[in-house]
């Protein structure tokens, strides 16, 4: 350790100490803090480096002392005279004299530090010079690393404080000029020796620098028989693949690349013999690094490999046998993207020629996909556990099958659908004739390579045609007479599933398959029974018409199961019946409806008086699943009817409405319940439009009291549908209706803003999110309505106050609100109106809302500037950044100058310390330059990279924020 009396670094090393100590988390919170604040401190200079050139400092403290030095360099280099800087650089390059060789971890710090000093300091213009003669010929190690990392640091130079010309040209004499003295080091290294040219940090500096050095001078140096020999050497294996990897990549543009291509391809080939070699190995990491070659020179050169189908066929088989030998099923997965882009290509009517080439390969792909997709034969013997106990592998095979299942419909689209069907079909049609006749109830011999044809139908079902009429009539007889095997019924019924399209052409093959499925509902495992479900739903939707007049008998099947069933499969089973009953006659709608959802409320009325006593949240459950239901039948029956006509459904819907609205009224404080009957009343207007009218007020006068007792959003997202369908220019909606819907969502945005006075935002923010969505579309359709209201001055206030969330969610709806809000200062809004003649161009604006805008901006502008500014600097989540930056935008857009006053009063409110000398100015004037230029856009690019800055320099906010503490939301209306 340090002597106690050295430097006064005592309290660093005993912060350091706690973080690692098995102490209580207040201590350690407490050492995190002060070892944050010490990282910003100008005195964190001249400690890092009294850490760093002690013998006795231990490891950790070395590293977090380059760590701290680097984040100095990068972030607080203005804390430095520039006259200093010179000496800075000198005692970091002794630095790394000292540490180069080791340990790497400090090295590879110090090496960034030196990289990032190197980039600001724009007067030191012998680099790579003074750093290799600084450090010798015998710290290669040490060299490499600087040189690897020097590319990587110019490249994010966006976090270092220049400015884009300064960077631009600063990149252009770090790395341009420095390109081929690199190369040149590069290629006098790695023949300098053969451990040097089997070094990893080789391999990894040169696969830095091309992002600088063309890949045909590293291929045409002696570099590439390095990195050739690297991939059959343990020790840089993995380096030298990533490097041939970023060759390959950048030899896409292939016609430019040709003569490289020809040197790189044989040298490719070559390479081939390995993949058995390490298939028979065992080493599962080196067999996928061998793959990703062979995949990565596909993706580059599929368009040669089109155009040469004979010259490059042995790249294609090549990958193929990277599959085919691939028994641990991990290395595959890296080429199914070359499988799909190959795909994509021979499959345009230019590339006929390869597409027939290829048919073979694609063949035989098909047959290595469904032998990976078998389930694997467990060591124990336990069919009941066939991964021996290892989840995460059962969970990566479930998920690998279906992306094997892409593959073969990319097969699909080469080689034909009944192609690929073909073999599946042979494959079950080999095995029922092998081993169909030694099944029993209780063992099926072999079942996976029964199951894998299966799953392989099942995966190809959205690419066959109704009209196919080669295979399909020979493999569904077989299907559903397969064994009673848990894992063959659940594919068996999940296949038919996907052929309910053709099914629906081929009506004499239903009553096998629909009995087939409907037997799987009584099925032990409850996974063929979620399977029968899903089935059902699909068959009852593409053979609604078949199924028309099966309609009573079904109501006793779906009655019979439906209380036996999880709730995804009660919705799935309940949208099948559902489409059934949408194909109805229409004067059977309302009937039939009423059979099937009249004992569904009677279920939901049971378990509501049940929840009301009820200790636990399983009844109130089971209410919210009923109505959702309701809510089922509700979307898929949509008869047609004339406007002058009654619709039958919404007189069903007119019967239960009074129902919803006393489990509204009774479950004010049950989110589920509440949430299912908003969603219910929603798929109401959504589905039957302005037939729902006669129901309107009842579910307006619902809606609002809904909202003000419970002050859920749901309420808010049912009042959006009804802002929608019944706007101004609605088909069938006179000029009263639209103006009592107005009042309407008036009277919700009131009662958001009283529980918003209430309230604070963090309490809220699901309501939030709700509101200003609501207030896009009211934008949308009542801008004229609502920006003459005296109510936007208060909502606009709410959305100020919403800026203080730190959830991104409602976040993203306030200022997408804003941006929308704003666009109404200026000539064009964002808006659309398909009433306008001239469609052609974009909507305008009346001068009357324009200065509405103006007004209301004109008096809360300052605290919107704070909060969005605020925001961007300590709080929002990176996803909001762009729209933050986008409300600053349309403020500059509408009172430019104004608005540049309020940046410069939020910039001086910051804490004192937390921003370099002149910065704001620098700021301000480069935004007044922009500003009077009128280039708007530039601003937005300069503060949005202004509070980038800031939030690196400042991670958390700091303590003390002063005047810039958000004030809480009032409303007195």
């Amino acid at each position: 350790m340090v002597s106690p009396d050295s430097n006064g670094l005592e309290p660093v090393l005993a912060a350091l100490s706690t973080m690692q100590a098995n102490v209580d988390r207040s201590q350690k919170s407490q050492a995190h803090e002060y070892l944050e604040k010490f990282q910003k401190s100008p005195e964190a200079w001249t400690k890092t480096h009294s850490l760093l050139s002690s013998p006795d400092t231990i490891a950790e403290a070395k590293l977090f002392a380059a760590t701290t030095l680097k984040g100095k360099i990068t972030y607080d280099l203005d804390q430095l005279s520039r006259e200093s800087l010179p000496s800075l650089r000198d005692s970091i390059l002794a630095l790394l004299v000292s540490f180069r060789e080791g340990p790497r971890p400090v090295r590879t710090q110090l090496c960034v530090c030196l990289a990032n000093l190197a980039i600001q300091l724009l007067e030191w213009k012998n680099v790579l010079g003074q750093v290799g003669s600084t450090l010798g010929s015998s710290a290669g190690d040490c060299i490499l690393e600087f040189l690897k990392v020097l590319p990587e640091e110019v490249t994010e130079g966006r976090k270092i404080n220049l400015s884009e010309d300064e960077l631009t040209v600063r990149t252009k004499e770090l790395l341009e000029d420095n390109a081929s003295q690199v190369l040149g080091l590069l290629n006098q290294y790695a023949n300098s020796s053969a451990a040097a040219a089997s070094n990893p940090r080789l391999f990894e500096c040169i696969s830095s620098w091309l992002r600088e050095i063309p890949a045909a001078d590293v291929v045409n140096s002696s570099l590439f028989d390095a990195i050739i020999n690297g991939i059959s050497n343990d020790a840089c294996f993995d380096a030298a693949v990533d490097c041939m990897c970023i060759i390959l990549r950048d030899t896409r543009e292939v016609d430019e690349y040709m003569e490289v291509i020809q040197i790189i391809y044989p040298r490719i080939l070559s390479l081939r013999p390995r993949i058995a070699e390490l298939a028979s190995s065992g080493d599962l990491d080196a067999y996928k690094g061998i793959t990703r070659i062979f995949a990565e020179a596909g993706e580059a050169w599929v368009v040669m490999i089109a155009r040469l189908p004979t010259e490059f066929r042995a790249l294609v088989e090549s990958i193929l046998e990277c599959c085919g030998r691939d028994q641990d099923r991990d290395a595959i997965a890296l080429t199914f993207l070359f499988w799909y882009e190959l795909k994509q290509i021979i499959t345009l009517d230019k590339y006929k020629e390869a597409r027939m080439q290829y048919a073979d390969v694609f063949g035989k792909l098909v047959d290595v996909m469904i032998k990976h997709l078998e389930y694997p034969t467990p060591d124990s013997g336990n069919e009941a556990d066939l991964f021996d106990g290892d989840r995460e592998q059962e969970e990566k095979f479930r998920e690998f099958r279906h992306q094997m299942g892409d593959v073969l419909k990319d097969c699909c689209d080469v080689i034909s659908v009944t192609e690929c069907l073909g073999k599946a079909f042979n494959l079950i049609k080999r095995w029922v004739g092998t081993y169909g006749s030694q099944a029993t109830s209780t063992s099926v011999p072999h079942w996976q390579e029964l199951e894998a044809p299966l799953f392989s139908m099942r995966a190809m079902g959205g690419m066959v045609s109704p009209e196919e009429s080669v295979v399909l009539h020979q493999v569904i007889p077989l299907i559903v007479q397969i064994p009673d095997h848990e894992k063959l019924r659940f594919q068996a019924i999940m296949a038919l599933g996907r052929y309910t399209d053709w099914t629906a052409q081929h009506p004499e093959f239903l009553q096998p398959q629909l009995q087939f499925v409907i037997a799987g509902f009584g099925h032990s495992s409850k996974e063929v029974v979620k399977a029968a479900a899903l089935a059902f739903k699909f068959f009852g939707t593409d053979c609604r018409k078949l199924l028309e007049g099966s309609v009573t008998e079904l109501h006793s099947f779906y009655e019979s199961v439906l209380d036996n069933l999880p709730p995804d499969s009660q919705e799935e089973i309940t949208e099948g019946v559902a489409c059934i009953i949408s194909v109805q006659a229409l004067d059977k709608v309302y009937s039939t409806f009423k059979m099937y959802c009249d004992p569904v409320i009677k279920r939901m009325m049971s378990c509501a008086n049940q929840a009301r006593t009820a200790q636990d949240d399983g009844p109130r459950l089971a209410v919210a699943g009923y109505i959702q239901l309701l809510t089922v039948f509700v979307q898929n029956i949509q008869p047609y009817v004339s406007p002058q006509e009654e619709n039958p459904a919404v007189k069903y819907c007119q019967e239960i409405l009074p129902v919803l609205s006393a489990i509204a009224e009774n479950f004010t404080n049950s989110t589920p319940i509440l949430e299912r009957v908003c969603r219910c009343w929603r798929y109401m207007v959504l589905s039957y439009r302005t037939a729902i009218l006669p129901l309107l007020p009842t579910l307006a006068q619902q809606l609002a009291s809904g909202f003000e007792n419970s002050r859920q959003g749901c309420f808010l997202w049912a009042t959006d549908s009804v802002l929608r369908e019944f706007a101004i220019g609605a088909e069938y909606v006179d000029a009263s209706t639209s103006q009592a819907i107005y009042n309407f969502f008036e009277q919700q945005a009131l009662a958001f803003l009283r529980i918003m006075n209430d309230l604070p935002a963090e309490d809220l923010p699901d309501v939030i999110e709700d509101f200003f969505r609501l207030l896009i579309d009211a934008l949308i359709y009542y801008h004229q309505q609502l920006l003459l209201s005296p109510v936007c001055q208060h909502i606009l206030s709410a959305a100020i106050s919403a800026l203080t969330l730190q959830q991104e969610p409602p976040l993203i709806a306030a200022l997408h609100f804003l941006r929308d809000l704003l666009s109404y200062g200026t000539e064009h809004p964002n808006s659309s109106n398909f009433d306008r003649q001239d469609s052609g161009q974009a909507p305008r604006n009346s001068p009357q809302l324009q200065q509405a805008v103006k007004q209301m901006i004109a008096s809360q502008g300052e605290p919107l500037v704070q909060r969005v500014l605020t925001g961007m600097m300590f709080s929002f989540p990176r996803d909001c950044i762009q729209d933050a930056s986008g409300v600053l935008l349309s403020l500059f857009e509408i009172l430019p100058q104004q608005s540049a006053v309020w940046v410069k009063g939020t910039i001086d409110m910051l804490p004192p310390g937390s921003i370099r000398a002149g910065e704001t100015d620098r700021l301000m004037n480069a935004v007044g330059m922009k500003v009077d230029a009128g280039n708007l856009r530039k601003v937005r690019v300069l503060l949005q990279d202004f509070t980038t800055s800031y939030r690196r320099r400042n991670v958390a906010p700091r303590e003390g924020l002063g005047r810039l503490e958000a004030t809480r939301f009032r409303f007195n209306g």
